[in-house]
C-alpha cells in the first residue's frame, strides 16, 4: 500500500484521538463553532435544478437550507426559515414551486427569496417587504455540484480540490445526472469514526475481502492539506466472486478517461465531513452530517453520464452490488470502533508511519481544538 503525507509535521503525529472525543457532547459543541460550520457541505448538482423553480434541500447542525433556482437562471441559497414566525417552509428534499409559501400564516417567498406574500397586510403597519426576505446563505458551485456553508474560515472547494482539478477535469462533473435516489442513514455514531473510517488504508486488507480481490496490493492513501485521496487499479486476474468478477469483465472502455484511469477506482474525502467516490461507471458522493456527539446521518446520491450500453447499466449495478457489501462491512467495524471508544478503558493508540490520513486527521483536530490533546475531558 502507497502512501503519501502533504503537511507539516505534528510532534504528536504518531497518537491517535482520545476515545472522548468521539462523544462528549461538549466537544461536539466545539466542533461546531471551530470549523464544522464553515465547512462546505454539497447539497447537489445543477442537473437537479435545472430549471426556475426548482429546490433541493439539506438539512445540517440543526438548520436547514434550501437551494433553488431563480427566475433569472441563478442559483441561490436560503435558509428554510418564515420571517415571520420563523416555521420551516419545506419538508421534502426537493421539489420545484413557483412560490415558497409558509403552511403556517401563509406567507409566501419568490423564487429569488424576496418577501412576495403576506396575508391581512393591513395588520402589520410599517412593513417593510424589501427587508423580510428569506435569509441567504452562501452558496459556491464547483464543477456543476453546489455546496454551501453555514459559517466563514474555511477554505472554498475549488480551493480544496485545485491540486486534483486535472485528474477530475476528464470525468465532465459538470454533465453528471442523477442514477439513484437520495439516501438519508441514520447511525449511532459520532460522525468521526466514519470519517476516520473512510480514509482509513490499513483496514481494506483486514476488513473488505472484495476490495482485496479487486486492487490487490495496488491500495494507495494520500493526505493532503484539505483533501484526502485514496485509490486503486483493479486487477486483472477475474474475482472469485460472482459479482466483481462480472463487474470486471462487463465494465465498459471510457475513452473519455485517461488509459491510466479507465479501471481505476478513485476517492476524495473534503475535511471533514465531505466524499466523492468516483468509479469509470459513475460518482458517488457522501457525507457525513452530524446530529449530535453520538449519532451521524450519512447521505448520499450516485451520478453519472449518460450512457445507454447495456455493459454500462451492467457495470453500474454490478458497483452498487460491491459497494452495498463494502458498506455492510464497514457498518459492522465502525460500530465496533464506537463501542471501544465510548469506554473508559481506551487510551489513544500509536498511529503507524503509513496511516498518513489518521495522522492528518488527528493534527487537524488538535490544531483546531487544543484540548484534543487531554486524555480525559477537561472540565466544562
Amino acid at each position: 500500500m502507497a502512501t503519501r503525507l502533504h503537511e507539516e509535521p505534528d510532534p504528536q503525529a504518531g497518537q491517535s484521538l482520545p476515545g472522548w472525543v468521539y462523544h462528549d457532547a461538549d466537544f461536539f459543541e466545539a466542533e461546531k463553532t471551530a470549523f464544522l460550520r464553515a465547512a462546505p457541505q454539497v447539497v447537489c448538482h445543477a442537473s437537479e435544478i435545472a430549471n426556475a423553480g426548482d429546490w433541493r434541500k439539506l438539512d445540517y447542525l440543526d438548520e436547514s437550507i434550501i437551494v433553488m433556482r431563480g427566475d433569472d437562471g441563478a442559483v441561490r441559497a436560503f435558509h428554510n426559515i418564515c420571517r415571520h414566525r420563523g416555521s420551516r417552509l419545506v419538508d421534502e428534499n426537493g421539489g420545484c414551486a413557483r412560490l415558497l409559501t409558509c403552511p403556517y400564516h401563509g406567507w409566501s417567498y419568490g423564487r429569488d427569496g424576496a418577501l412576495k406574500g403576506v396575508p391581512s397586510r393591513d395588520d402589520y403597519e410599517g412593513l417593510d417587504q424589501g427587508k423580510l426576505g428569506l435569509k441567504p446563505v452562501d452558496v459556491e458551485e464547483w464543477q456543476g455540484f453546489f455546496f454551501v456553508t453555514l459559517g466563514k474560515g474555511a477554505p472554498s472547494v475549488a480551493e480544496m480540490m485545485a491540486p486534483y482539478a486535472h485528474e477530475i477535469a476528464p470525468y465532465r462533473f459538470k454533465e453528471l445526472k442523477p442514477i439513484g435516489r437520495l439516501t438519508l442513514r441514520p447511525r449511532r455514531l459520532n460522525w468521526k469514526t466514519i470519517a476516520d473510517n473512510y480514509s482509513d488504508g490499513l483496514h481494506i486488507p483486514v476488513g473488505h475481502p472484495g476490495l482485496t480481490r479487486l486492487f490487490g496490493k495496488s491500495y494507495a492513501i494520500e493526505a493532503g492539506a484539505h483533501v484526502d485521496k485514496m485509490e486503486g487499479d483493479l486487477r486483472d486476474t477475474p474475482s472469485a466472486n460472482r459479482s466483481e468478477r462480472a463487474y470486471q469483465h462487463l465494465l465498459p472502455d471510457t475513452p473519455h478517461l485517461p488509459q491510466s484511469h479507465r479501471r481505476k477506482w478513485l476517492y476524495f474525502k473534503l475535511f471533514p465531513n465531505v466524499a466523492f467516490d468516483i468509479y469509470p461507471d459513475q460518482v458517488d458522493f457522501m457525507q457525513f452530517l452530524p446530529v449530535s456527539a453520538t449519532k451521524t446521518v450519512i447521505r448520499e446520491i450516485s451520478y453519472a453520464l449518460p450512457d445507454d450500453r447495456r455493459e454500462m447499466r451492467a457495470a453500474r449495478y454490478l458497483n452498487w452490488r460491491i459497494n452495498r457489501q463494502v458498506n455492510a462491512e464497514d457498518t459492522v467495524l465502525i460500530e465496533r470502533v464506537q463501542a471501544g471508544m465510548e469506554s473508559d478503558a481506551y487510551e489513544p493508540g500509536p498511529l503507524g508511519t503509513s496511516e498518513v490520513c489518521l495522522r492528518s486527521f488527528a493534527s487537524k483536530l488538535r490544531k483546531y481544538l487544543p484540548q484534543a490533546v487531554f486524555a480525559r475531558p477537561p472540565a466544562p
